[in-house]
C-alpha cells in the first residue's frame, strides 16, 4: 500500500507525534509498505513532477525526530514555514494523502485527536486509520468523556466543569475549589496542562499555570492510587500496563525521558481486576464509538476500586509508548502492531 504517515502539527505534543510517526513509518516500510512521513503542518514545499515517485523516497522523508525534556515551542514551528499561511495543512499535504491507499494518524494532542482532521479526511474521501471526527472530539474533551463516563456508569472521580475563567476569577476560584484536587485543560495530551495541587497557594499557581494552554478546565477530586492504563485493539482489551514514576508525578518530562517512570507489563494485577478494568476500558471505547484501538488511564485506589481518568483515542506510539508495550504482552511486535492497526482501519466505511 502507499501509505502517508502523518504526524507534527502545532499541537503541544508535536514532539511525541513525530517520533511516533517516525517509528510508525519506519516499521510499515519493513512490512512492505510504500509509506512516507507528511508533517500535518509543514507539509512538503516542492514535489516531484510525478508526485506518487515521492512514496519510494528512499528515508520515508522520517526526520530525526527526539522529545525533549520540555515541550516545544510552537511559536518557533509557525515561523519556519514559508508561506506563513494560518492553515493548519501544510502545503502539499492535502494532495499527497489524496494519492494514498490509507493515511496512519501519527498526530497527537488537539492536532489530530480532536477530530477536525477525520473530519477533513471524511469530507474529502481520504481512508485513515482509528476513530472517527465525532468520536474523537468527545475523547479529547475531557469534559465531555466525563460526562459519557458518568451516563454510562464508568466510575471516575467527583469533578467540576470551569468552561472559562480569567486571571481576575482566580481568588474565587481558590476560595470555592477545595484541595487536594487535580486541575486539567479540557484538551491537553501527554501530562501537559494538568496540575495536582495539594494546597491552596499550589492551586493558585496552577489555576494561573492552567491559562498558559487554555481556560476551559475541569477540576476532580485527587485520588490516590496505583496508576494503570490498558488498550484496546479491535474487539480485545490489552494486557495492562503500571506506571511507577520515578518522581513525585508522571508528568511530560516523566512520560517519555528514560528513567522517568518505570513500566511494569503485564501489571501486577489479579486476573480479575485485568478483566475489570479491561471490560471498562473496552466499554468506554464503544461507548464514545471509537474503532480500531484506544488507550484508557485508571487509577486503583487501596480499596481496590478502579476510576476512571482519561482515553486517548490515538495513543502514542513511540518506542517508549505504553500500547506497543501491551501488545508485546500479547505477542505482538510492533511491526504487527502497525500493521493490524491498518488492517483493521482500512474497510471502515467513512461518510462525509
Amino acid at each position: 500500500m502507499k501509505i502517508v504517515v502523518l504526524a507534527g502539527g502545532l499541537s503541544t505534543e508535536r514532539a511525541v507525534s513525530l517520533v511516533t510517526g517516525s517509528s510508525v513509518c519506519r516499521a510499515l516500510r519493513e512490512n512492505g509498505h510504500r509509506a512516507i512521513l507528511v508533517d500535518l503542518f509543514l507539509g512538503v514545499e516542492t514535489l516531484p513532477s510525478a508526485p506518487e515517485t515521492l512514496f519510494d523516497a528512499p528515508d520515508g522523508l522520517c526526520p530525526d525526530a527526539k522529545i525533549e525534556v520540555t515541550a516545544p515551542d510552537i511559536e518557533a514551528v509557525m515561523r519556519s514555514r514559508k508561506d506563513q499561511s494560518g492553515r493548519l495543512f501544510g502545503p502539499n499535504v492535502l494532495k499527497l494523502c489524496a494519492l494514498a491507499d490509507i493515511v496512519f494518524l501519527g498526530l497527537h494532542g488537539q492536532d489530530g485527536e480532536d477530530g477536525r482532521v477525520q473530519a477533513t479526511f471524511d469530507l474529502l474521501g481520504i481512508r485513515y486509520t482509528g476513530g472517527g471526527y465525532l468520536a474523537s472530539g468527545l475523547a479529547m474533551d475531557k469534559s465531555m468523556t466525563k460526562r459519557i463516563m458518568d451516563s454510562a456508569g464508568i466510575p471516575t472521580a467527583p469533578w467540576r466543569d470551569i468552561p472559562s475563567y480569567t486571571e481576575a476569577d482566580i481568588p474565587a476560584l481558590v476560595e470555592e475549589l477545595e484541595v487536594p484536587c487535580a486541575v486539567k485543560v479540557v484538551n491537553g495530551g501527554s501530562s501537559i496542562g494538568v496540575a495536582l495541587p495539594d494546597t491552596k497557594e499550589e492551586l493558585e499557581a496552577a489555576l494561573r499555570e492552567m491559562l498558559r494552554y487554555g481556560s476551559h478546565i475541569i477540576v476532580e477530586k485527587k485520588i490516590h492510587g496505583r496508576e494503570l492504563t490498558v488498550g484496546v485493539l479491535g474487539d480485545r482489551a490489552l494486557p495492562a500496563v503500571e506506571i511507577v514514576p520515578a518522581i513525585k508525578e508522571f508528568d511530560y518530562t516523566a512520560k517519555y525521558q528514560t528513567g522517568g517512570a518505570r513500566e511494569i507489563c503485564p501489571a501486577p494485577i489479579t486476573p480479575e481486576q485485568q478483566e475489570e478494568m479491561g471490560a471498562l476500558a473496552l466499554k468506554l471505547h464503544r461507548t464514545l464509538g471509537l474503532e480500531v484501538y484506544s488507550r484508557t488511564d485508571f487509577l486503583l485506589d487501596d480499596d481496590d476500586k478502579f476510576w476512571c481518568l482519561e482515553v486517548n483515542s490515538l495513543p502514542g506510539m513511540t518506542a517508549a509508548s505504553l500500547v506497543p508495550k501491551e501488545a508485546a504482552a500479547a505477542g505482538m511486535t510492533y511491526n504487527e502492531l502497525c500493521e493490524e492497526i491498518v488492517r483493521l482501519s482500512y474497510p471502515i466505511k467513512r461518510r462525509g
